[in-house]
């Protein structure tokens, strides 16, 4: 006798069940150095456990579910990187997002397994997790190389989404571009590529502009850039017709982001613009995917939210911008333009 079949299909749930197995599977993978091993030749799996000093048995389980993962392929008894793995989960790719891969395997996978308690107080976890009373702006970077490898996952990310941001509105009559806590600088050096006629400067604190000029040095549009260290909380603006905040405003709470926006929109002339580039959630709020899941993750990291195109359009407003629209990109950052009367 066989039992009845469930009544409905339990396909989501029993995906969700094994939905951190996959990430974990990508993440180790990372971190052991694996792709990077694999790019140089196709391999064997007791050839990368001989060289990166890995048990051969279990090296072969984890590799056969990157296979089944689509991160690597399987030829004969050889191992290579998928043209994503090459590009994305390579620390030599122009595009790597090792960087934040890492970050979420070290920190984000520790943070997340705390969810409950963040849900039932309604804070980030920092404290819980690591025992640190601020999160990763002050805490987590040990090192150059950890702050460097994060900027730069960061900045894969940005090469994702840059290009798209700055499209998605016409900036064209725009002058002088500010991106205000631009990092590497990709959204500035994605503008003054789309804008001939545009000049940008990165403004970050100086513990970041060390890489924004390695990175914009390095672009064809340097000559039309300028790094620039400083505090937008705190330090007076550079001057601009358009600012941007770029993944800023979902780090802070709803008065740092009012301080924040009065602060640019005091320093922007009549006419003047803010670009902001963030997830945006549906405005009835059952999605998109990603940024429900981006802003459960700014509730475990951070102070801020995700927010739908209405609550950043009466934010903005709040402080005296004019006119707000939004565009959707296709890509992990949406867009926002306000321009101030």
């Amino acid at each position: 006798m066989t039992a009845d079949p469930p009544p409905h299909d339990p396909a989501i749930v029993l995906d969700l069940i094994e939905g951190f197995r996959r990430s974990k599977v990508m993440f180790t993978a990372v971190a052991l150095g694996i792709f990077d091993a694999l790019e140089a030749r196709p391999r064997t799996s007791a050839d990368l456990a001989a060289d990166l000093n890995l048990d051969p048995s279990a090296l072969t389980r984890l590799l056969d579910a990157a296979v089944g993962l689509k991160l690597l392929d399987r030829r004969g008894d050889d191992y290579a990187n998928t043209p994503a793995a090459s590009t994305f989960l390579c620390k030599q790719s122009p595009i790597p997002m090792t960087g934040y891969i890492n970050y979420s395997n070290i920190a984000l996978w520790k943070l997340w397994g705390n969810l409950e308690g963040a849900i039932r107080e309604g804070t980030h976890r920092w404290k819980e997790t690591f025992g640190w009373d601020a999160p990763i702006f002050s805490n987590f970077f040990h090192s150059e190389a950890e702050k460097r490898e994060f900027l730069m996952g960061m900045h894969g990310f940005g090469l994702i989404s840059s290009p798209r941001i700055v499209e998605a509105f016409d900036l064209g009559r725009f002058r002088r571009l500010v991106d205000l806590g631009g990092a590497t600088g990709h959204l500035a050096i994605a503008a003054c590529r789309h804008y001939p006629n545009l000049r940008a400067a990165v403004f970050d604190l100086p513990a970041a502009t060390p890489l924004a000029k390695e990175v914009v040095g390095a672009s064809p549009v340097a000559d039309r850039m300028e790094i620039i260290a400083g505090d937008f909380f705190t330090d007076q603006l550079p001057e601009a017709d358009l600012y941007a905040l770029g993944r800023i405003l979902h780090d802070w709470s709803e008065d740092k982001c009012v301080a924040l926006l009065t602060r640019i929109i005091d320093r922007l002339p009549s006419g003047g613009g803010l670009l902001v580039a963030e997830k945006l959630l549906d405005d009835d709020r059952r999605g998109p995917a990603w940024a429900h899941m981006q802003d459960v993750n700014m509730l475990l990291c951070t102070e801020g939210r995700e927010r739908t195109l209405g609550e950043y359009e009466e934010l903005l407003k709040r402080v005296g911008f004019a006119e707000v629209q939004g565009a959707r990109t296709g890509a992990p950052t949406d867009a926002v333009l306000a321009i101030k009367a």
